[in-house]
């Protein structure tokens, strides 16, 4: 009797971790993901918007109109200009973050932004944001000039007071933008030393406010197509009428072109020892890269202007050979 007892345990016994193994397993309790040591720097950068950078650029459009890129000195001053305000952006940028941090975990594609995703914390992007907002200003006059350092200020404060309160302004929000455009084409001019041409200035601020005019055209009638995407794009955007967005570009337009043709007659309609009147001449070029432009602008499709830009073989053509002519102009050739 004991023996058959013992027998029958050792086999049930011997049998059961066969019976486990035939069992599905139950699956392990996931892992707390890993801080990778470089992902706060890589999550900085991001909330800097790098690819917002190429704005910047727009730093050499007066001492270029000047003449005066041919400089070594010239150009390490721009290239020092350059970084100032991409700082004073970045700024911007990561305090803006910061702020909405709790709304954008709340959108379903802010959500992935560094801070609202906690790759980088809320204190950490304020901190970061207020010393590149100190630091660029006073950087500026240690570098360039107070009248620079007085324009990023300008700059800084501009921004962060849209950030809190102008962005929901109706109209306010459109010169806001486009003045930020305007400040990166005259900080070039003012850290030289260059006087600024009054047409040189229209031109720009209503070039500035045709794209950004015609972007948030874009986007109105993306958002009419699309009901759905109203709780995903910018709050303001409903209270204006695709209707005025339109009439604002067009307008935009009209100066623009306007501004830029008794800019390149100021000098006169004679080619001043030079091959042919290049300065002219560019007229007809800018005029049609404000033509190409407006296609997109009409379709609803004009977005980020450098994307509209760098994505068009056209108007990528159109905008080379402007620069090539007015090139000719500022060589007098």
């Amino acid at each position: 009797m004991s023996e058959r007892s013992t027998t029958t345990t050792t086999t049930t016994t011997a049998t059961t971790p066969a019976a486990v193994i035939g069992q599905p397993r139950r699956a392990a309790p996931p892992r707390a993901p890993r801080r990778r040591p470089l992902s706060l720097p890589a999550g900085l950068l991001r909330t800097a918007r790098p690819r917002q950078w190429v704005k910047n650029v727009l730093v050499l459009a007066a001492p270029a109109a000047a003449g005066e890129l041919a400089s070594p000195r010239s150009l390490a001053q721009l290239a020092v200009v350059f970084v100032l305000f991409t700082a004073a952006a970045s700024a911007v940028y990561l305090i803006n973050d910061a702020r909405d941090a709790d709304a954008d975990r709340a959108h379903p594609v802010k959500c992935r932004r560094p801070v609202a995703a906690g790759q980088v914390p809320v204190p950490v992007a304020y901190a970061a944001g207020g010393l590149l907002a100190v630091l660029a200003p006073v950087a500026a006059v240690l570098l360039c000039n107070a009248m620079t350092a007085a324009l990023l200020t300008a700059y800084v404060l501009m921004q962060f007071a849209y950030c809190v309160r102008l962005k929901h302004v109706l109209v306010v929000d459109l010169v806001v933008v486009t003045t930020g455009f305007l400040m990166r084409a005259m900080i070039g001019g003012v850290a030289l030393h260059i006087p600024l041409s009054r047409w040189f200035l229209i031109t720009a601020g209503f070039g500035a406010l045709f794209m950004v005019a015609a972007k948030r055209y874009s986007e109105a009638v993306q958002m009419a197509g699309r009901p759905e995407k109203r709780g995903a794009t910018r709050a303001l955007l409903g209270e204006y009428t695709t209707g005025y967005l339109r009439f604002v570009w067009q307008l935009a337009a009209g100066v623009a072109v306007l501004g830029y043709c008794l800019w390149a007659l100021e000098s006169g309609g004679t080619a001043n020892g030079s091959l042919l009147p290049w300065r002219q001449l560019s007229m007809v070029a800018f005029i049609l890269s404000v033509l190409r432009y407006a296609v997109f602008a009409d379709r609803g499709t004009a977005g980020a202007p450098e994307d509209v830009v760098l994505r068009d073989r056209g108007l990528a053509v159109i905008g080379l050979v402007w620069v090539a002519m007015y090139g000719l102009a500022v060589a007098d050739l």
